[in-house]
């Protein structure tokens, strides 16, 4: 269980800091916007998310498990962590991060890192298409400009009240928040290694600040970003609390490790390495203890970031703690600059994202799959989005083990193994 970064620096050399140097703030520009949107996405400020790629990245980075591994806010957060605001305030959300950051050491510690491996892959992809979903059905108020004093949480009353307000459509952010998604897919084809995510945002959101639109940035809707980290205090505990966030504790912690770990698998095949699983659970508590004490989000391995940061030449966990220090210093000298971001462009880059989460590329490959592991992906998707994550997970994973049993009596499953991600 000892991190990856101890293996590496026994043979670390200046070539391998420059790769880790230039792939540690490219990653940074590409983490900075997402890390501001996911935030508040997710209902809560937009400080919180730049909090959170800076601790939670930094200490993914010093103690995991991986080689390539980038930690920080994630989408797929987004719905859990907007129902705990929503339903306990935010320092329930805090409370909540702290236990799920306690509950993955125990899991660590107990070596549970390598069952989570062995979790349906229907359900996986059921549940991430459904979040997808959910993230890219949040995103259209800010993309379209409506005016709604409260968007529903419950997502049919969501599309209602959105369909209510198609009258009060801001035509200047529409413009603003296309622009943007066209942008970013355009210079992710044309100029794939810059760092397009922040370049097309940053483009877009100058225009509105040069021509005056009328149009919302984070600066108008939030207020000033803060140029410096909070100070770490503990979450107000007691045991009543902890009974109330103990499911969404035990959700944050399973969806983390899930993540994290899908991650380090991608970046495995990426690079030819093997992460090691226990520490980088390990590493995904210590880092949510972290986010938690100084008031950050669930922190965890991003799948797209990681990616990022191994096509920009990123070799060690060096260029994780670089992407970490880049952005503490740019929210150190530029905050105000970064509150003209504007939100429909945050919005088209949340909804690109979302698109990336669902990994259309493989839609082809589960319409092929078995009748049952349809129906499974299925189901999971219906329950992420029309019920709850916590009853998709646990509903999924309980008929997907159950059809697993099934088919190994059956003889048509003798062996399982992992899925190939």
């Amino acid at each position: 269980m000892q991190p990856k970064i101890m293996t590496t620096l026994a043979t670390y050399d200046r070539q391998q800091f420059t790769g880790d140097l230039i792939a540690g703030m490219t990653v940074a520009m590409v983490a900075l916007p997402l890390s501001l949107a996911i935030a508040i996405a997710s209902g809560a400020g937009p400080e919180k998310g730049l909090v959170t790629a800076i601790v939670g990245g930094l200490l993914i980075s010093l103690l995991g498990g991986s080689r390539v591994q980038i930690g920080g806010p994630t989408g797929a957060f987004i719905v859990v962590v907007f129902g705990v605001i929503a339903e306990h305030g935010y320092d329930g959300l805090v409370l909540a991060t702290f236990m799920a950051g306690i509950i993955m050491l125990v899991a660590g510690y107990l070596r549970a890192g390598n069952l989570v491996a062995y979790v349906p892959e229907p359900v996986i992809n059921g549940f991430t298409i459904g979040i997808a979903i959910i993230i890219a059905s949040s995103q259209i108020k800010d993309l379209f400009g409506l005016s709604i004093a409260q968007v529903p949480a419950e997502f049919v009353a969501k599309i209602e009240a959105l369909f209510a307000a198609r009258d009060t459509v801001n035509v200047a952010g529409l413009g603003i928040g296309l622009s943007t998604m066209l942008l970013i897919v355009a210079l992710r084809r044309l100029a794939p290694k810059m760092p397009g995510l922040i370049v097309a945002v940053g483009v877009t959101s100058a225009l509105v600040a040069l021509a005056t639109m009328p149009v919302d940035t984070i600066f108008s809707r939030f207020g000033p970003l803060p140029n410096a980290l909070p100070v770490p205090t503990l979450p107000d505990i007691s045991f009543a609390r902890i009974t109330d966030l103990l499911p969404s504790a035990i959700v944050i912690a399973f969806l983390a490790s899930i993540e994290s770990l899908l991650s380090a698998m991608v970046a495995d095949r990426m690079i030819g390495g093997h992460h090691r699983p226990n520490a980088e659970v390990l590493a995904q508590g210590f880092a949510n203890i972290g986010s938690a004490l100084f008031g950050g989000l669930p922190a965890t391995g991003a799948i797209a970031r990681t990616a990022t940061n191994v096509r920009a030449g990123g070799k060690t966990p060096v260029a994780g703690i670089v992407h970490a220090l880049t952005i503490l210093l740019v929210m150190m000298l530029a905050a105000p600059v970064a509150g003209y971001l504007a939100m429909p462009a945050l919005a088209g880059l949340l909804i690109l994202t979302a698109w990336n989460m669902s990994e259309p590329h493989k839609w082809r490959g589960y319409m092929q799959a078995r009748a049952s592991d349809q129906v499974l992906l299925v189901l999971t998707l219906v329950l992420t989005v029309f019920a709850d994550l916590t009853v998709a997970i646990g509903v999924g994973v309980s008929i997907g083990l159950a059809l697993r049993l099934r088919r190994r009596n059956a003889g048509m499953e003798k062996d399982w193994t992992p899925p190939d991600r």
